[in-house]
């Protein structure tokens, strides 16, 4: 067997990638295993979509703005790389969120968990529903289940379990911010197949996550006190912390920027070759490959199962950060932000009231709003510029909050191609891809939020997968070779 240090890359330095590379170093140091090992990231810095700017006392983020405080990834590699301190919640006094209805904000009903009710009485009092939409709902208490478990579409399972009006004015503008998707196009196992276990558990979908509520208590032990009763999490300077102290942490990794990839073939002694775009090649003993689904797709052209990568649709989504003084703001700051269901045609589909969400993000009297634009069927703000972009966030917050001020400065954002789509069937195609690459090429190891999870929780986590089953597939096959050396 050679004695040279096994050379692993890493292709995407966006969250995904950095765990993979955090996790596949420790995994090897633990192993007692010295490799060498890089990452290769197109654009010219690491962290992918997390950006964080700090302008004029304000702190911005260009793209997300926390993760979900009971998913325990985000919060286990805080704690390995000696961040958890920095760590706070939302404003306890901004609890509410308010979902627009005819040109109004009427405060979204108490009890809410990802649109589902878990108290009937606020959802029996909201002007959000039609007495027959409410009576609709609480048919779900009555309902069987449905006895079939293969998967189908969020939007038919959440139309058949609360009906269509739940669905379209309280659900949809919620799980938009998520995957900003067509909930009908949408899978049900892919997305939120614990509501398809409430189902089968526990006949009715309220029921099972009356349920699933009170045994959140139990999961959130392992959030840090500081941030417990929050259900979401950021750092006091930015999600920016997470990428600064995980690149801190890769020491002695080989980081390159502006660095593209072309294709990937394997060699007769198992080890891949990767072709990059400046012309030069270099063989590796493992690859994880972190980009999107259509770029991971191009390297793997000559693998016939990449093709399903292909056919993954992305949604582009653009923000626009406005900053105010706050003696401009003619409304009562008292929650987090409203969100705007597609059939109001609005150009926003939410609006973050950011500084009153997270109280560090701007200066004493001043006030931080965040806009977003663009979800599956609303697609033609490509075409606009940011001052269109700009001017038409402010007509909105005009029209919807009476705000008419003039920002003290704007900030815009367009996430292109960023939000992946999982069709129905995604999980069953993945996993036929993912057979047919370990098959042809168990070397190379292919994920990030196009699989398994978008949010930044559920990138982490599947980098720290892909990394310990690189590290386990190189250890058995230098097994291998070395008990054949004998």
């Amino acid at each position: 067997m050679s004695t040279t240090k096994p050379h692993f890359l890493i292709i995407g330095g966006g969250i995904t990638g950095l765990s993979a590379a955090f996790y596949l170093k420790k995994s090897l140091a633990s192993a007692g295993i010295d490799a060498h090992l890089s990452i290769v990231e197109k654009s010219s810095v690491m962290g992918g979509k997390i950006h964080t700017i700090e302008r004029d006392g304000f702190v911005i983020e260009k793209g997300p703005d926390s993760v979900l405080a009971r998913k325990r990834p985000t919060i286990d590699l805080a704690r390995e790389l000696g961040l958890e301190g920095e760590l706070t919640g939302t404003n306890p006094k901004a609890k509410k969120t308010y979902i627009v209805r005819q040109g109004k904000l009427h405060q979204m009903p108490p009890g809410l968990v990802l649109g589902i009710p878990t108290k009937m009485a606020p959802m029996m009092k909201t002007g959000l529903l039609s007495p027959l939409g409410k009576l609709r709902a609480a048919i779900d208490l009555l309902k069987p289940k449905r006895e079939e478990t293969s998967d189908e579409s969020l939007g038919h399972f959440l139309e058949r379990r609360l009906g269509k009006e739940v669905l379209k004015r309280i659900v949809e503008p919620l799980l938009a911010g998520i995957y900003a998707g067509d909930t009908y196009k949408l899978s049900l196992k892919a997305t939120f197949p614990q509501f398809q276990m409430m189902e089968q558990e526990h006949r009715s979908l309220i029921l099972g996550m009356m349920a699933s509520r009170k045994n959140s208590v139990e999961e959130s032990a392992h959030v840090p006190a500081a941030v417990r009763s929050s259900a979401f999490v950021t750092f006091k300077k930015g999600l920016q912390t997470l990428v600064t102290g995980l690149v801190g942490a890769l020491d002695g990794v080989n980081m390159r920027t502006e660095v593209g990839v072309l294709s990937m073939k394997k060699l007769t002694s198992g080890k891949t070759e990767v072709i990059f775009e400046d012309g030069h090649h270099e063989v590796v003993d493992g690859v994880i490959v972190s980009t999107t689904t259509f770029q991971a797709a191009e390297l793997l052209s000559d693998l016939p199962a990449a093709a399903v990568l292909k056919k993954i649709e992305y949604i582009s989504v653009a923000n626009v950060i406005m900053a105010f003084d706050r003696k401009d703001i003619p409304f009562e700051l008292d929650a987090s932000g409203f969100l705007v269901p597609h059939y109001e045609n609005r150009a926003i589909t939410a609006c973050t009231w950011t500084s009153a969400k997270w109280l560090h993000t701007a200066p004493e009297g001043k006030v931080l709003l965040r806009c977003y634009i663009g979800r599956s069927g609303q697609q033609e703000w490509l075409k606009w510029s940011d001052e269109e972009l700009v001017q038409k966030a402010r007509h909105d917050l005009g029209e919807l909050l009476g705000l008419q001020a003039v920002p003290l400065f704007t900030e815009v954002t367009r996430l292109i191609k960023s939000m992946p789509q999982y069709p129905v069937g995604h999980l069953e195609q993945i996993a036929s891809f993912r057979n047919e690459l370990a098959a042809t090429m168990p070397s190379v190891f292919v994920t990030g939020a196009g699989f398994h999870g978008v949010g930044i929780p559920d990138c982490i986590k599947q980098g720290q997968e892909a990394a310990l089953q690189l590290a386990d597939h190189w250890m058995k096959r230098a097994q291998k070779e070395l008990q054949a050396t004998f």
